[in-house]
């Protein structure tokens, strides 16, 4: 069986805050342009987890930006990361301290800040690990294989940053019970997840669609590291996922000082967290996917083909910005301070901003669909 990746070799975290369930593919060339790469995706030809798109690099006015954002919303990323780690401990204790498995890699940055308020509030050192799921393709095999072989599978927790629509909730459990009727290990698919706007997920530190600092970037807020990749080419059956470390960003890496800046506050919000606890531990927790209904309403009135075109919230909108062709973006208050990014990126890259009064979401991405488009995107 494969070792895991730890930094400083593989990443800029810590080796005792993650170890990358993953293979280096840091020497491989994966980039390409954005839209080739979109318009190969989009006919079939490829699949988007095959290669990497050449990752968007903001100039200065947006990398400030970031700072600001990040300062605006620390405490508020700090309540959501000790209401989802309290539920987890709450929960998911049975049968020992949870195992922090963090989807690759949006998730990567929560499960290290949850594993810190473990640490710093009740002095519990949680194993935390870094895993690849694709959609389409499932979850990676080999490093289910290695959790089960290192701890008790009913102790894994799946983190991930946000929920949009519900796609990567529904893969997971999709994928877990495919491992389990093949006779493989029985993981729990109840996905942790710092907000759940779409209604996806029960173990959640708010519904409320608010802007998470470690959406505003790319690797370079996620320890250096790209998303993943599954390409049969590059992989055999029995290696990791893959993923490439981008040590020439190292000089704009800002992953370390968002888990600083979050978990300096946890102290001064612990109040606040026992108060947001109870009303997520006594509310309506229920997961009815109100977003995957609302994506598909929108995709309906915007004549768009697929709803893997339409990216709800402000997490995956940035995504869209990010490493997406855009068609356009809606929002529902073209003044919210959260949304002051997305403006950014938009008029960078001439997007046009739709405001939408009644959007269910803060914003919404629309991905431009490409002649001879196959559903995929």
């Amino acid at each position: 069986m494969p070792a895991p990746l730890t930094g400083p070799g593989f990443g800029s975290y810590r080796a005792d805050e993650v170890a990358w369930l993953l293979t280096d593919l840091s020497g491989v060339d994966l980039e390409g342009d954005i839209a080739t790469r979109e318009a190969a995706v989009q006919s079939g030809r490829a699949h988007y987890a095959e290669s990497l798109p050449v990752e968007y690099q903001p100039d200065a006015a947006y990398r400030e930006l970031f700072e600001t954002v990040l300062a605006g919303t620390a405490d508020r990323l700090a309540r959501a990361v000790g209401v989802v780690t309290e539920l987890v401990l709450a929960e998911r204790s049975a049968a020992g301290p949870p195992v922090l498995a963090s989807l690759a890699r949006a998730g990567t940055p929560v499960g290290i800040l949850m594993r810190r308020w473990a640490q710093r509030r009740h002095g519990v050192d949680l194993p935390h690990y870094a895993v690849s799921i694709v959609r389409d393709r499932g979850i990676d095999r080999v490093a289910l294989a290695h959790l089960a072989a290192h701890h008790d599978p009913a102790s894994v927790v799946f983190v991930d940053g946000w929920t949009g629509k519900g796609a990567i909730t529904r893969e997971l459990t999709a994928a877990l019970r495919e491992v389990a009727r093949d006779g493989g290990p029985v993981f729990s698919d109840d996905l942790a997840v710092l907000a759940d706007p779409g209604h996806c997920a029960r173990t959640f530190g708010t519904r409320d669609d608010f802007l998470i600092a470690s959406a505003c970037l790319n690797s370079t807020v996620s320890g250096l590291v790209s998303r993943t990749v599954l390409n049969p080419r590059l992989l055999r059956p029995d290696q990791f996922h893959g993923a490439k470390y981008y040590r020439e960003l190292a000089d704009q890496d800002v992953s370390n000082r968002l888990l600083d800046r979050v978990a300096e506050r946890f102290d001064a919000v612990a109040p606040a967290v026992v108060t947001d606890l109870e009303s997520v531990r006594h509310g309506d927790r229920s997961m009815t996917f109100a977003g995957w209904a609302a994506v598909e309403r929108i995709a309906d009135e915007y004549g768009i083909g697929s709803v893997n075109f339409v990216k709800p919230g402000v997490g995956e909108t940035t995504r869209v910005l990010l490493r997406r062709v855009p068609e356009r973006i809606l929002v529902r208050d073209p003044d919210d301070p959260d949304l002051a990014h997305l403006r950014l990126l938009a008029a960078d890259r001439g997007v046009p901003l739709e405001v939408v009064p009644d959007l269910p979401y803060s914003s919404v991405g629309l991905v431009r669909q490409l002649p001879t488009v196959s559903g995929e995107g």
